[in-house]
């Protein structure tokens, strides 16, 4: 077996995370809309109004709010 495979870094070369996902699976639906705090896609479309989140995000946020008194 070769040290080939740990160093880089398990399956291959190093992907960013959107790299990694399927690209047709990304255009399978609308245009998404971005996230107001890290700007990765949401799960509503570009002509949603009002603040939008992604789902990490929205989690966070209610983190934050739910604890809070």
């Amino acid at each position: 077996m070769s040290d080939d495979h740990c160093a880089t870094g398990g399956d291959g070369p190093g992907l960013d995370s959107r790299e990694a996902l399927d690209p047709a699976a990304e255009q399978a639906g609308p245009p998404y809309a971005e996230c107001v705090l890290c700007r990765e896609p949401t799960e509503y479309p570009e002509s949603y109004r009002g603040i939008t989140l992604c789902p990490v995000c929205a989690w966070q946020e209610a983190q934050r709010t739910a604890c809070s008194g």
